[in-house]
């Protein structure tokens, strides 16, 4: 006994198949926002006051050191973000933390 041939599922049109990449917010990539949210607690009115952590505002270390205590963190005193941030809002931290000396 043969049996019918049964429709077979088409196949997902080429584009809907490729997804466009998400798209990245405005706080993506806003180093303000970023401090607030995950360093403002502890780095009080916005880094410019010391609390649980530094003062930030005038900080004398290099761009490198603040980049490497970001990612690595210090331990026993703060979380390391470096799989948290990406390289790019990394930066826009800095430059935020840089822009708290003007």
């Amino acid at each position: 006994m043969a049996q019918a041939d049964a429709p077979k599922p088409e196949a997902p049109a080429a584009a809907a198949a490729t997804a466009p990449p998400p798209e990245a917010s405005a706080s993506d990539i806003d180093g303000e926002t970023m401090f607030a949210t995950s360093c403002g607690f502890c780095h009080e009115q916005g880094g410019r006051h010391e609390g649980k952590g530094p003062k930030l505002s005038n900080s004398k270390r290099s761009d490198a050191y603040i980049i490497d205590r970001i990612k690595k963190g210090k331990v026993g005193a703060m979380p390391a973000f470096g799989r948290v941030f990406s390289d790019g809002q990394v930066m826009a931290i800095l430059a935020y933390i840089r822009g708290l000396d003007e």
